[in-house]
């Protein structure tokens, strides 16, 4: 028996609403750079907290299209729910983009100016 840990160099949420989802699992109606907003992950993940990573938006396993906006993760905390770990926190938005154009933003994870 292990330890189940995922690394995750962004944070991806479902779109706005989506049915059967928590809250906090979707991105928000409308993002606001300086903004700082909650998210929910099913399992225990871990994010690079010491500089921006990618905001994506996703429908499951991984990134859908490109990145939505620069944030960076103030607070990440893992908690049992039942028989599940859960992992929950906060992420400040430092910058947003236009998720149509081609410009760079991340290479790998560097934020790309």
């Amino acid at each position: 028996m292990g330890i189940q840990i995922e690394f995750n160099p962004d944070l991806c949420l479902r779109a706005y609403r989506t049915q059967n989802r928590a809250v906090a699992e979707c991105l928000p109606e409308k993002l606001e750079a300086g903004e700082t907003y909650q998210f929910f992950k099913t399992g225990q993940r871990n994010y690079y907290l010491l500089d921006a990573i990618p905001l994506y938006e996703t429908e499951g396993n991984g990134p859908k299209g490109r990145p939505l906006a620069s944030i960076v993760i103030e607070e990440a905390r893992h908690s049992r729910v039942g028989d599940q770990v859960i992992t929950k926190g906060t992420y400040k938005v430092i910058e947003l983009f236009d998720p149509k154009d081609p410009t760079v933003h991340f290479e790998g994870m560097k934020r790309v100016r």
